[in-house]
């Protein structure tokens, strides 16, 4: 976690990992210290991720907390003015400017957490993470479980045989595996 914490300036931190290794779980846990600590906290989601609630982000395991569903990165700049400390969960879904945006906050001196898919279904990076990754203060990388032998798995396995890089869905179309038994389907 963190173990020097800045003093009067922002930063960005940044959780990534596949599908069902408890990034949003971790984001939440984050965002609910700095509410306990009465911090102002604005949180955002992509209007396009709406599996569980569109008002909320919500972890695989249940956990929620209120968020505001965008449709670009500039909604959120210009929401975020007033707080301290601003949540973004499923980056992977936002375009490339999400980097400038987290940067910018940032710069503002506000505390900006973001979570997502560092890697798509086929075990390609997944932007805009990898970006984000390089100009992170710092870096939660989290593993799920292999759903085929229990080894630590750092990959997504999509079950359909959809080829578009954005699919939404959850235990209906994806699991978690490791590097040995995630399989790229031959249509790619």
């Amino acid at each position: 976690m963190l173990s020097i914490v800045p003093k009067d300036m922002g930063w960005i931190e940044v959780i990534c990992g596949p599908m069902f290794s408890g990034k949003s779980e971790e984001l939440i846990r984050r965002l609910r210290r700095a509410e306990i600590a009465k911090l102002k906290v604005a949180i955002f989601k992509p209007h396009i991720d709406d599996r569980y609630a569109t008002g909320h982000i919500v972890s695989h395991s249940a956990q929620r907390l209120p968020s505001v569903p965008v449709s670009s990165t500039a909604e959120i700049l210009e929401r975020a003015a007033d707080a301290q400390v601003v949540g973004i969960d499923e980056a992977q879904f936002f375009d490339m400017d999400l980097v400038d945006i987290c940067q910018q906050l940032a710069d503002q001196g506000k505390r900006v957490i973001v979570a997502g898919l560092d890697q798509d279904y086929r075990g390609k990076p997944f932007e805009p993470i990898p970006q984000l990754l390089a100009v992170a203060e710092y870096i939660t990388k989290t593993l799920a479980i292999c759903v085929q032998c229990g080894n630590p798995a750092g990959r997504t396995q999509r079950l359909s045989k959809d080829s578009e890089r954005v699919v939404v869905g959850a235990a209906d179309i994806y699991e978690a595996r490791c590097r040995f038994c995630h399989q790229v389907h031959d249509e790619e």
